[in-house]
């Protein structure tokens, strides 16, 4: 290749990759000095080489230090002999000899060209990380890669970045499969030692949370609040919401007309149910909703921090408690408060009043 050829090759890449010329030329210029270290094995000590993309030219030089008393001769030159070459030299500049390298062999070149790859790989994942830094937190839709026997690996953007959905991450119930689009959620970006990778999960709440920041407006313009969300991917969700204007209707915002909102959602997370929760200021009336689709009777506050005893209706106990216990589960998770669910006759039995909510 001539260096006209060279440099065109970088100006091609440039447009490619999107990476200044000079990044290229920076990268070149260390590859090109290792090369030539590895080339003469010693027989020569500091190399310079100076590329000039406007010329298009390459030059090599000998660089040695300017020394009373020469002990080293490929890295030093005595004042004498400096100054034969120009007379202003004396101790301590540096003399720089061209040098035309002969028989710069294919190792060499191969390893130029693999410190040129490096720079580009590290200039792309710092470009990626770039761009993904403030994505935390974020619904990105991307393509199934790779799966392994436990990872999921999902493309992102341009292709630049991969996504890593670990184990934890993913939902039992859901089938993954390479070239799937799908929609995730981003839990961290981070650099790592195949580039900049961003963790990505299914199931988290913060899913859920964007999704219908998506399907429902008067979520994203901050009019409807997403106070708390606690979920068990693949099974059920509950999400307690509030609304800043009394005129809107937080519950019927989010389910929309005909249940086409949280139908979208519903449909997105696979048929998880979802139920969605009236957020109170009141401990007690927020436990009560977070118990729903069961109706209580009441709850009363315990002694000890933040304990609390719901009753319901003997007939609703299973459904309040839930399958394997998931749905007062939830509602804990949902309170922050720890909640013991009982039936009307065992409340009765211990002696509690079912008349109505209290503290």
């Amino acid at each position: 290749m001539t260096n006209k050829d060279f440099f065109v090759a970088l100006e091609d890449l440039e447009k490619e990759k999107g990476i200044p010329q000079n990044v290229f030329i920076e990268a070149l210029s260390n590859a090109l000095v290792s090369a030539c270290k590895k080339q003469y094995a010693g027989a020569i000590g500091q190399v310079d080489i100076r590329l000039n993309p406007e010329k298009g030219t390459i030059e090599f030089f000998i660089v040695k230090n300017v020394v009373d008393e020469v002990n080293d001769i490929e890295t030093e030159i005595s004042v004498e002999e400096a100054q034969k070459i120009k007379k202003s030299y004396k101790v301590g500049d540096q003399v720089f000899e061209k040098f035309v390298p002969k028989d710069f062999s294919r190792i060499a070149a191969q390893t130029a060209k693999q410190v040129i790859l490096q720079k580009i790989h590290e200039t792309e994942r710092d470009a990626a990380l770039n761009e993904f830094s403030n994505k935390e937190g974020e619904l990105l839709v991307g393509i199934i890669r790779k799966i392994d026997a436990r990872n999921v690996y999902v493309e992102l953007g341009k292709g630049q970045v991969e996504g890593l959905m670990l184990p934890s991450d993913q939902v039992a119930s859901e089938k993954y499969n390479v070239n799937d689009k799908i929609k995730v959620f981003v839990k961290r970006v981070k650099s790592g030692y195949r580039g900049a990778q961003v963790l990505v999960s299914r199931s988290a709440p913060g899913l859920v949370r964007k999704l219908f920041e998506e399907e429902v407006p008067e979520i994203k313009q901050g009019t409807v609040i997403i106070k708390e969300i606690s979920r068990e991917a693949g099974a059920r969700t509950k999400m307690a919401i509030y609304s800043e204007d009394e005129r809107v209707d937080a519950i019927g915002a989010c389910v929309g007309n005909k249940g086409a909102r949280v139908n979208a959602v519903v449909e997105e997370l696979r048929g998880e149910k979802i139920d969605i929760i009236p957020w109170s200021e009141n401990p007690l009336e927020f436990i009560a909703k977070a118990l729903s689709p069961a109706k209580v009777i009441s709850v009363t506050q315990l002694e000890g921090e933040k304990t609390a005893m719901a009753v319901v209706p003997d007939d609703k106990l299973s459904l309040a408690i839930g399958k394997d216990g998931q749905n007062a589960r939830l509602a804990v998770r949902l309170t922050g408060w720890k909640i013991d669910v009982k039936s009307r006759s065992a409340a009765e039995k211990l002696g509690f009043g079912t008349a109505e909510t209290e503290e």
